[in-house]
């Protein structure tokens, strides 16, 4: 539930705008000579407030993906090199090895464990629906069958919306893309990750919205791995154990959500 301002995004699959996100003492474990080893190539679409965004004048990614990944990075000894790839390019770029993992905001399902690893769990959503704040018609989900319906490409959300009765579903790159269409009215109602729905809301005090409390799915997201990379998939979990034990990762979820894990 959650959008800022609107972002300067780039095609979906395209490669291009890299930030080198810092993360303290980079300096880790490995030798001197081996940089390759010390740097941790991480994917994102960066379009999905508050988990991965760039607001206009910040040069480096911000969110709650952000931080967490570089807090891992951090924790690893290794140097985190953040590459802005649209969602669906993603995973195929895990498989050419161009990156070493994705976090995206993404759903661990069996469809994506059929060709990634996964991180153990970092965070867990659902989907929820906003509509007009007029829209009286709309109160849960059963009642979008004759109703079109707003969904980012590639996404969870589009998955499920597409199994709903009777619902025209348009698909479009970004959340952003979608509250503008439906505040067009374009559609009837955007279905999108719950905390996407209330960044948006809350940190644009946006108008003529609102937010309805049904869920449709409890999804858990995870750090997605090249499938021939465990070795990989037990630091990164090691790493997240050890921020969930010593508090940092409670002071990240606050930061980006007000409250405790």
């Amino acid at each position: 539930m959650k959008m800022k301002k609107v972002l300067s995004l780039l095609a979906a699959g395209a490669f291009a705008v890299f930030a080198m996100a810092g993360c303290g003492s980079d300096n880790g474990s490995a030798p001197a000579g081996d940089k390759q080893a010390k740097v941790l190539k991480v994917g994102s679409s960066i379009d999905f407030p508050p988990f991965e965004f760039q607001d206009e004048g910040q040069k480096e990614y911000q969110g709650f993906d952000m931080d967490l990944i570089r807090a891992i990075g951090k924790e690893m000894g290794r140097e985190v090199e953040i590459q802005n790839l649209g969602f669906d390019g993603l995973i195929p770029a895990l498989q050419g090895k161009s990156i070493d993992v994705a976090i995206s905001g993404m759903t661990i399902n069996d469809e994506r464990k059929a060709n990634v690893l996964f991180s153990d769990p970092y965070y867990q959503s659902g989907l929820t629906m906003v509509v007009r704040q007029d829209e009286e018609a709309i109160k849960k989900f059963s009642d979008l069958k004759g109703k079109k319906v707003a969904v980012q490409i590639g996404t969870t959300s589009a998955a499920e919306v597409k199994k709903l009765e009777g619902v025209t579903v348009t698909e479009l790159n970004t959340p952003a893309d979608c509250f503008m269409e439906l505040k067009a009215k374009g559609v009837d109602a955007v279905v999108n990750d719950r905390p996407v729905n209330d960044y948006f809301i809350t940190k644009n005090a946006a108008q003529g919205v609102k937010v309805l409390d049904e869920k449709l799915t409890a999804e858990d997201y995870g750090i997605a791995i090249n499938k021939d990379n465990a070795e990989l998939q037990k630091e990164i979990n090691a790493a997240l154990k050890k921020l969930k034990e010593n508090g940092e990762y409670d002071k990240i979820f606050a930061k980006w959500f007000g409250e405790k894990k």
